[in-house]
């Protein structure tokens, strides 16, 4: 939406920036110029008084005063802001014709005064001063006054002036600043319509890195390690999609298979039961893939292990072995466990785990042959391995035993009793405890195991 644009975000920034620049500069330039006019007027009058003072202090007769009178009306006439008074005793030496508001006035404090007279919408600046007598003139008030309308205005003026060129202002470092931002925001731009064509199932594509600001840098890096990311896993969701619809139509092509030949004819009552007793192994298959790909599920949600308990492990591989014992006697194998550690363990699921493991063993161990199970305290955490004679597993395969369905050939899949999400089970619970699993294939040996954290200090 046009709101939330980061280019109209830039440019209102831009704007209250602007702002606080031109208040900070015009309030400030506005105070130095008001402080100037503010001594404009006294300083004018300053200046005339100077001119008359002299002559006025010299002269004391009637004679002389009507020249003084004369210079007074001259002045006044030539700046229409000046305004002379004189204010006496004597009506001969008076000029300006005071009324009484003067008078009161100039009966006030000598210096630099302020004088609102009525009719006027501005104040008069004015320096009242004193003549003491001389030969026949008697003492003075003598007031030079200016009119300070002119310098208000002119103040006012500037006001407005500072005002419309701090909108103005304002506005051009608004338009110039989203002009500027949307240049800025471009290569972004590019980037997103970029990202739009990228979409399953084609999801090898990356953002380039090429001709990118430095701030995008890092932002399309990581982007792009979310991409390969997402490409993985979706890469690992279709093939698990195909595998998952593999394992389940084998069963259901037999259940289905075996139903249609029970039924093209009549049968005795203990083949129907073989039929039943088939058709029962085959659901329990189906059920147990099922459950393993909803425990999966879980476990890709980020499921932790909550219900922990300090337990001995070598004691949870003995109630694991005894509930496979008949396994190991029908599959002609011992088991022998070396070691033991405390870990804080979810015991539901360890046996889940130990339980896959050992199955996974007894599957590629040879009759009268040994399982070993190493269990080995480290310094943060604690190892499990189960251990069995067997062909060397080539190295390109043994990153991936773990993963779901992952067979390394027919020989080793025994599918009819193994549907290839143990050992991703054993990895998930591993995860869920915040521990890591291992595989290592050497000297006729085959170790699957799984590491967990220890007791903590």
């Amino acid at each position: 939406m046009a709101s939330n644009s980061i280019a109209l975000r830039l440019s209102g920034m831009f704007a209250l920036v602007a702002l606080l620049v031109f208040l900070l500069i015009g309030w400030a330039l506005y105070l130095q110029v008001d402080k100037g006019l503010g001594l404009l007027p006294a300083a004018e009058v300053d200046a005339r008084y100077s001119v008359l003072e002299s002559a006025v202090q010299r002269y004391g007769n009637p004679e002389h005063w009507t020249k003084i009178n004369a210079k007074l009306k001259l002045l006044s006439e030539e700046d229409k802001r000046l305004r002379f008074w004189v204010v006496s005793d004597n009506p001969t030496y008076e000029f300006g014709n005071p009324d009484d508001e003067i008078r009161q006035f100039a009966n006030g404090s000598l210096g630099m005064r302020n004088l609102n007279l009525r009719g006027h919408d501005y104040p008069f600046k004015v320096l009242v001063s004193q003549f003491p007598p001389k030969d026949q003139r008697p003492p003075l008030r003598f007031l030079t006054a200016i009119d300070t309308q002119t310098f208000w205005q002119t103040q006012h003026s500037l006001l407005i002036a500072l005002i419309s060129l701090a909108a103005v202002g304002i506005a051009l470092a608004s338009a110039l600043g989203y002009w500027v931002a949307r240049i800025g925001l471009k290569p972004l731009l590019d980037l997103s319509l970029e990202a739009r064509k990228l979409a399953p199932p084609r999801l090898s594509g990356r953002l380039r890195l090429s001709s990118l600001p430095p701030e995008l840098d890092q932002f399309v890096t990581s982007f792009n390690s979310t991409l390969e990311r997402v490409e993985q896993a979706y890469s690992r969701l279709e093939s698990f999609n195909a595998d998952v619809a593999h394992e389940l139509r084998s069963p259901l092509t037999n259940l289905i298979g075996q139903t249609q030949v029970a039924l093209t004819r009549g049968r005795s009552a203990e083949h129907y039961f073989e039929v039943l007793q088939s058709n029962l192994e085959e659901l329990e298959r189906l059920r147990s893939i099922i459950n393993d790909m909803l425990f999966l599920a879980s476990a890709d949600q980020g499921s932790k292990a909550t219900e922990l308990t300090e337990s001995s492990l070598a004691e949870e591989v003995a109630t694991t072995l005894d509930y496979l014992d008949f396994i190991l006697e029908d599959a002609q194998v011992r088991v022998q466990v070396r070691g033991d550690a405390s870990a804080p363990i979810e015991k539901a699921h360890l046996r889940r785990a130990l339980i896959n493991l050992l199955h996974n063993a007894v599957q590629h161990t040879l009759p009268g042959q040994v399982i070993h199970v190493d269990i080995a305290e480290e310094r943060n955490h604690v190892s499990i391995g189960v251990a069995n004679p067997g062909a060397q597993i080539c190295g390109e395969h043994l990153p991936k035993l773990f993963e779901r369905f992952y067979r390394v050939d027919a020989s080793r899949s025994n599918s009819g009793a193994n549907h290839g999400l143990g050992l991703a089970i054993v990895k998930a619970i591993a995860l869920m405890h915040g521990g890591t699993v291992f595989v290592r294939s050497e000297d006729g040996v085959n170790t699957f195991g799984m590491k967990l954290p220890g007791m903590s200090d």
